[in-house]
């Protein structure tokens, strides 16, 4: 009795389940010898068969059986409802349990450079990697690991502290360095070398406030004109009250000498003994290994949806030195490792490509590395990016992209990706913050080299909204599951919107090869277009924004 197909699909994806032939002759006209082909066939399918020779059609249907016999069946189409269900809270904690675990297990850390971050990349790879109808791989690339070994601040040799050696800082001698401190200019002033005109600060310690410079970058902004004007040590100290638990220079240079991130509390209390007459003499010592190490991208993408429409999802799989990185980033990691199960139960039009960055927490390194490394027609094949970067932990947060509320405007599409996620926590009733657009995580490569539209999930590094932001107390229990939950949710409509409709929605500009010089120049950088200034961040309250990523 021959089979009854399963479904029928569009095109020739899926035309009926067979069961494995083993007839001993084959003629396409006899469906009694070809147990695959019905009576009730459609014509078009019956006259494909009719080209076909006795001899052909005999490869094919013996080809076929194979897959018969695993018992493929075709996917249905995507859709929204059924695919926010697969997703649950249990499986998205049990992730996040791991990712603690081997944190703990390493250190307390899953930070790039170090064995709880190679832990962390083996542990996704094996979870995204074997799946039936799917393409597992990783990027390896070269980074610049710091990791302080020493630090010690002392004003008139009273310990200051909690500080934080700014990553890629040249180290001091062992035995440090002691220097009378300099009050450097304030504000966008300290950005210039030339307004160090009439401060003594030669041999001296500069201690400067912490500023976006027009230049490029809130901390090597304000170290580099110190520097060139002959200081020996800088001190910077935070605009805002957030205790400093990371800072970076960017990367390694000659130019620069030692430095170090202090709470804004000691800076402004040095800052005004000294107005008020007193001389501080500052002790600083500082050992920093600084060298490279390897780390990788992990990807997996749909090998069925048409590759010239590529939707691509990232969120970073380091940690901070400072703590396991639960919220930022396993949440949004483990957010896509499920994401990705559940959707690979569905067909969908266009390519999924979901990516884990490396080195996030050192300048959005792998994302960088990613994007400018790509070539012009695999640049043309990327339609939008989404970012899951802190999904468990405040409020739920939806980019700003249209600059309704911030003014800062991404690229044309991303509109689009906003309001599909606005619309899904309206008809929820969830309340949802604006975030505003910054060079805080890995849509900026996307954005500034790529200029791709995109998007963002983001539940805030308020230190209402997260207290453990960038600090050891950011482990399992500083998680919301629900919140996780909603986000993920919210993840899984989006990804359907766009997997089925994105062309249609979103717009196009191709890249040509002439135009690779100019990507590859914008991916080097050292600041970034149309982000917010930090008047703007500010004003929005992102008081944290700039205490890992930016330089």
């Amino acid at each position: 009795m021959p089979p009854t197909p399963s479904r029928w699909c569009s095109g020739l994806e899926c035309l009926f389940t067979l069961l494995p032939f083993s007839g001993p002759s084959i003629s396409h006209r006899s469906t009694e010898a070809i147990p695959g082909i019905l009576l009730n066939s459609p014509p078009a399918t019956m006259r494909i068969l009719d080209q076909i020779t006795a001899a052909k059609a005999a490869t094919v249907l013996l080809s076929v059986a194979g897959v018969a016999s695993s018992q493929k069946v075709c996917k249905p189409k995507v859709d929204s409802a059924k695919l926010q269900a697969d997703i649950t809270i249990e499986n998205l904690m049990k992730n996040l349990q791991v990712l603690n675990d081997l944190a703990y297990a390493n250190g307390g850390n899953r930070a790039f450079g170090l064995p709880g971050n190679v832990a962390t990349v083996d542990y996704i790879f094996d979870r995204v990697s074997g799946v039936p109808g799917t393409r597992a791989w990783k990027q390896e690339f070269g980074a610049q690991f710091a990791q302080v070994q020493s630090l010690s601040i002392k004003f008139n040799g009273e310990n200051v502290g909690p500080a934080y050696g700014l990553t890629y800082s040249p180290s001091t001698s062992a035995e440090g360095i002691e220097a009378e401190i300099v009050v450097g200019p304030e504000g966008a002033a300290g950005c210039d070398p030339a307004n160090y005109a009439g401060l003594d600060v030669s041999g001296k310690i500069v201690l400067v406030d912490r500023f976006r410079c027009p230049t490029g970058g809130t901390l090597a902004g304000r170290v580099l004109p110190a520097a060139q004007n002959g200081a020996i040590g800088v001190l910077v100290y935070n605009d805002v009250t957030t205790q400093v638990t990371a800072g970076s220079l960017g990367s390694p240079s000659d130019e620069f000498v030692p430095a170090a991130f202090i709470n804004r509390v000691d800076g402004l209390a040095a800052k005004d003994r000294i107005a008020a007459g007193e001389t501080l003499t500052a002790f600083f010592q500082q050992t920093q290994v600084v060298e490279e190490r390897k780390t990788y991208n992990v990807f997996v993408e749909t090998e069925d949806g048409d590759p010239d429409n590529t939707i691509v999802l990232g969120a970073h799989h380091d940690s901070v030195q400072a703590g396991p990185g639960i919220n930022d980033d396993a949440s949004g990691s483990s957010l896509l490792i499920e994401l990705f199960h559940a959707f690979t139960k569905y067909r969908t039009r266009n390519r999924v490509r979901f990516a884990w960055w490396g080195a996030e927490e050192n300048g959005l390194l792998g994302s960088k590395y990613y994007c400018s490394n790509l070539s012009a027609p695999e640049i043309n094949q990327i339609l939008a990016y989404l970012n899951f970067d802190m999904q468990a932990r405040g409020r739920i947060g939806v980019s700003d992209n249209d600059g309704r509320v911030y003014g800062s405007v991404a690229p044309k599409g991303s509109e689009v990706i906003q309001q599909t996620y606005l619309d899904h926590f309206a008809a929820q009733d969830v309340e949802v913050t604006p975030r505003i657009l910054t060079n805080g995580s890995d849509y900026a490569s996307f954005w500034s080299i790529l200029n791709k539209p995109f998007g963002f999930l983001q539940t805030g590094i308020l230190p209402e909204e997260d207290p453990c932001y960038h600090q050891a107390c950011d482990n399992i229990t500083n998680i919301q599951p629900e919140l996780l939950l909603l986000n993920a949710r919210a993840a899984a409509h989006q990804l359907t919107v766009l997997s089925l409709n994105g062309t249609s929605l979103i717009p196009k500009v191709p890249v040509q090869e002439a135009g690779l010089a100019a990507i590859r120049a914008r991916s080097l950088m050292p600041s970034w277009p149309n982000v917010a200034g930090m008047d703007e961040v500010r004003a929005a309250g992102e008081s944290h924004v700039g205490c890992g990523h930016e330089i």
